[in-house]
């Protein structure tokens, strides 16, 4: 017979098998038939031949197979389980009457019926039980012993309370096995939702890079082609040999654009990094390449100061190219300046670039704090983000008619231990 599962609310939660609960089940089983294998030795041997004997043989059989009965009904407190356990009790109480000596079996009767009653029902059929061992051992004695009395009612409050503390042990170790599971369920439920979180904002972060280098590079090359293809148009009749130029402008700007585009794909560094000389040799390009695409009516100059301790970080070295590129474009479109200027300063633990012209300025948003103020052109947030993304900062100075300066400046030293001196590497964590 199977330990009952359940909890002990009797809210009916199936739980599995206690191990510990069958070895006992199995223990109770065979004292159970030693028990009355014995006790039917013991009758046969001094009561041969009497005209009870039959009697005595074919009760203990059928108790034999009621207790046989037992696993075949199950391990619930169905009706019909309770009905067995009342004719088991019934016909061990008949076979105590004929042959008291049959009452050392109601130990494992008791273990029996705790198991399967409610908690005031088992009580009272261990009294019960109790009651007919006493009455037993009574009638096998030749005289009043006090023993007889006190003695089974003893081991059976004992045997009871011990069974009693076992089963409300195991029912709390179920319930901290299903406690444990439910923990287990939500930390796994949790990592998934972390996973799932961490999914989505990854694929945010990769969309707004996207987005950056997209507006960087492409898009800029694409409104570059236009206005050159346009004042080709423009020209066309007019000044022939300038149309042409304006078209061989170009259609170089859409050579670089393709570069860009392949190295965009590939998830590589910007086509002026990726030819060698740094980011020094990146920005002298880009002044040359703006002034030549402008025909003179925009002169763009570089310039260095300082020497860095060390190599900069590939990520700084993109974002500030990407960031003077966008400036750039908008000084091309809507400044109307003359002359624009890259300075890149290295300060040790930081690095300055700062893009000036002397175009027609504007004003501020009214309340927008400098350093994050609305200005023209669309790529300003992606300047912002680009900065913010590395630790730094993004300031603006412009008003109208006095031209704009803008200045990024990125620090050098991680935010976690400013004594471990300036990036060396491409991601300092």
């Amino acid at each position: 017979m199977e330990q009952r599962s359940g909890s002990a609310e009797g809210d009916g939660t199936v739980v599995g098998p206690d191990p510990d609960a069958r070895w006992l089940a199995l223990l109770m089983h065979a004292a159970f038939f030693l028990l009355l294998g014995a006790s039917l030795t013991r009758f046969l041997m001094r009561h041969p031949g009497e005209a009870r004997t039959p009697w005595i043989i074919a009760l203990s059989i059928t108790l034999a197979v009621l207790y046989l009965l037992g696993p075949v009904l199950g391990s619930r407190p169905t009706p019909r389980r309770v009905a067995w356990l009342g004719v088991l009790v019934a016909v061990w109480m008949v076979l105590v009457v004929l042959a008291p000596s049959f009452a050392w079996c109601a130990v494992p009767l008791f273990y029996t019926g705790l198991r399967i009653l409610p908690p005031r029902a088992a009580l009272a059929l261990v009294a019960l039980l109790t009651a007919f061992v006493v009455a037993a051992q009574l009638r096998l004695a030749t005289g009043f012993d006090p023993n007889l009395v006190l003695a089974p009612p003893a081991v059976a409050a004992v045997a009871t309370a011990v069974f009693v503390h076992m089963q409300r042990q195991a029912v709390r170790q179920r319930e901290l096995a299903a406690r444990q599971r439910e923990l287990i369920d939500d930390l796994l439920r949790t990592r998934r939702e972390l996973a799932a979180t961490e999914r989505r904002e990854g694929t945010l972060a990769e969309r707004q890079r996207l987005s950056m280098e997209i507006h960087d590079t492409l898009a800029q090359g694409l409104s570059s082609q236009q206005m050159l293809l346009q004042a080709a148009d423009r020209t066309w009749d007019a000044d022939p040999e300038a149309a042409r130029h304006h078209v061989r402008t170009a259609t170089g700007i859409a050579e670089r654009n393709l570069a860009e585009a392949r190295r965009f794909v590939h998830d590589l560094a910007p086509a002026d990094l990726a030819e060698g000389g740094g980011l020094e040799a990146a920005l002298h390009a880009l002044a040359a390449r703006e002034t030549a695409q402008a025909e003179g009516t925009l002169t763009v100059r570089c310039h260095v100061e300082g020497t860095p301790y060390a190599p900069l970080p590939d990520r700084v070295q993109s974002a500030l190219l990407r960031i003077a590129q966008g400036a750039l474009a908008n000084v091309r479109e809507h400044a109307d300046a003359t002359a624009a200027g890259l300075t890149l300063t290295h300060l040790g633990d930081r690095v300055v670039l700062d893009i000036g012209d002397n175009g027609r300025g504007f004003t501020p948003e009214p309340g927008a704090p400098r350093t994050t103020g609305a200005v023209r052109g669309h790529g300003l947030p992606a300047m912002r983000a680009r900065v913010h993304q590395l630790g730094g900062t993004l300031t603006i100075e412009s008003a109208p008619g006095e031209g704009t300066v803008l200045s990024a400046g990125i620090p050098l030293i991680t935010p976690q231990d400013p004594a471990e001196g300036p990036m060396t590497t491409e991601d300092p964590t």
